[in-house]
């Protein structure tokens, strides 16, 4: 992986004062992740506050699109400025090294590329595109509008000195983790299907995950905070941990909503909403239309 790396121009040999851990994580496929451990750096960074977009507000400008194209970018390609490449620097045990361009697990480095990607495509978001950190959406309400859409993205990506990854760019796919479609959204199979093999939680931190991934689709399940709650009340700090069938009850009806293939249809501003205080949880923040 280093080797690689090297050749690809994105580290460097090091003599910094700075020195983080490296972290081999395995990914879905087997293969592993090169990461650095940047904990320590991160408590001593000045944080940037860019904000993110809702992923909700993002989904519900889908309304009208029948044509969708999903592109991916990637992180290795934000230069660091010179005097903050040394911070950077990890070590394998062999040799000390630094990145040139923005690695992963920088607290700053998602909303840098954010910042960046609105930048690139500040002109079309809300038109022709959709942005969330390094996933791009590419919209039109007909054949012909999404390849010219299409081809102003590209242009803008071509302009910018930007790549795309081939492997992660797809004309008809799914979008942060949903299936998105002229009829509506729904939940991505590949993320449902660990809801289904989900194994009886045994300690709070595995409640903890899981509760995580549902909440994701909670939008999926009316009534979801009432059903979660035997959940949540165990994942409580003070609270022994001790699986009962309350928890057992509520555990298997959250999978067995989510498993159910729901589509939300999108908002029509043609008709009326009504903001309903106690449907907080039927769907899109309490909103009925």
């Amino acid at each position: 992986m280093i080797e690689g790396m090297v050749k690809d121009g994105v580290i460097e040999p090091s003599s910094s004062p700075w020195c983080s851990p490296v972290v081999l994580v395995k990914k879905e496929d087997g293969s592993m992740r090169f990461c650095v451990d940047y904990h320590r750096l991160n408590d001593v960074t000045k944080k940037d506050s860019y904000p993110f977009p809702r992923i909700d507000d993002t989904l519900d400008m889908l309304t009208g699109v029948k044509w969708f194209g999903t592109l991916e970018s990637g992180y290795w390609q934000v230069e660091i400025e010179p005097k903050d490449k040394e911070k950077t620097a990890f070590s394998t045990g062999k040799g000390l090294w630094l990145f040139k361009v923005m690695p992963f697990g920088l607290c700053n480095a998602p909303v840098t590329f954010e910042r960046l990607m609105e930048l690139v495509l500040t002109e079309l978001i809300g038109d022709a595109s959709l942005v969330y950190l390094d996933d791009i959406i590419i919209v039109g309400r007909t054949f012909e509008e999404h390849l010219q859409n299409l081809e102003r993205v590209l242009m803008k990506i071509q302009s910018a000195n930007l790549k795309l990854s081939p492997k992660k760019c797809s004309l008809f796919n799914s979008f942060l983790g949903y299936v998105i479609s002229e009829e509506g959204i729904r939940t991505d199979p590949e993320k449902i299907a660990a809801v289904k093999d989900w194994p009886v939680p045994k300690y709070k931190t595995q409640v903890r995950a899981f509760l995580g991934l549902c909440s994701y689709y909670r939008r999926f399940v009316k009534n979801f905070a009432d059903i979660a709650k035997p959940l949540h009340k165990l994942t409580e700090e003070k609270r022994h941990f001790c699986w009962n069938e309350s928890c057992d009850i509520a555990f298997q009806e959250l999978k067995n909503r989510l498993c159910k293939t729901a589509i939300l249809g999108y908002p029509d501003g043609g008709k009326e909403f009504i903001v309903d205080k106690d449907a907080s949880d039927i769907g899109l923040g309490g909103v009925l239309f």
